[in-house]
């Protein structure tokens, strides 16, 4: 009894997470008409796969699309890279006032983004970087306290050992974090990236910020574009958004393995 109480509940709150999809699919492919039906019409009667197309060439989407893809790739390549060294600097390197310099990385969590995005604003201006993918880009290549400290606390995991042996062997520091490291890290490693890619593709507020030209605009901004100030092409919205959900529900489908291994292996050693 106790099992079939707990899978109705399960069965009941899937059901209620994804009834929302679900309903923007279904809106997506309605007609005009059926659109604004009250009572609602959950199923249309007449499935209507030309509106994703439609919606598609209605603004320029390949261009979005590929400023979305340049600003992904890099600004995930930039985690990846800067991430990785400062934890590997944490994790094996003794220095003074390590810990110290450590606890100020993790306090910088606690400053929401809100707080320095005109400083920011400020800065990139100064720099001449607005209306550019570079504010979107390279403070990526600076590191994120919450990947540095999931990434360090999976390294701590690693066996001084061999870090020994490597030097006995004749490897340098960074040697050791190329050959040794950086392949057992691989769990950790895909768990940033895969959060990296979720982030970027999803973000709405920075682009807004930063970007005023359409041929600089990402997938976000290109949905904003259909509300208007007198109406909202709900179709367009709806399909549209259902295409852009397929690239992050694929890559969290496929990477949900290394998601689970690399979210246990952070917390084995602190």
């Amino acid at each position: 009894m106790r099992r079939i109480i707990v899978y109705t509940l399960l069965i009941f709150c899937s059901l209620m997470f994804t009834a929302p999809l679900f309903w923007a699919l279904t809106t997506a492919l309605k007609s005009q008409t059926e659109l604004y039906l009250f009572p609602p019409k959950w199923i249309p009667s007449v499935w209507k796969f030309s509106n994703f197309a439609e919606a598609w060439t209605t603004q320029p989407f390949n261009l979005f699309l590929k400023n979305t893809l340049i600003v992904t790739l890099l600004s995930t390549i930039g985690q990846l890279i800067s991430c990785t060294l400062v934890a590997y600097g944490f994790a094996r390197f003794d220095f003074k006032g390590r810990n110290l310099l450590f606890l100020v990385v993790l306090a910088t969590m606690m400053v929401p983004w809100e707080v320095t995005m005109i400083p920011q604003y400020m800065e990139f201006n100064y720099l001449g970087w607005i209306n550019t993918l570079k504010p979107l880009i390279v403070p990526s290549w600076f590191g994120s306290a919450y990947f540095i400290f999931l990434l360090r606390q999976f390294i701590l995991t690693i066996p001084r050992e061999l870090d020994e042996a490597a030097t006995i062997d004749g490897a340098s520091k960074f040697g050791i974090l190329v050959r040794i490291i950086v392949p057992l890290m691989g769990p950790s490693l895909i768990l940033v990236a895969v959060f990296q890619i979720m982030s970027c593709w999803n973000d709405y507020l920075g682009p807004l910020i930063f970007l005023n030209d359409q041929s600089k605009y990402t997938l976000t901004l290109g949905l904003a574009q259909f509300k208007g100030m007198f109406g909202v092409d709900m179709q367009s919205i709806m399909a549209i958004t259902c295409l852009i959900s397929i690239p992050p529900l694929a890559v969290f489908f496929f990477a949900q393995r290394y998601i689970v291994g690399g979210i246990a292996g952070t917390g084995i050693k602190g």
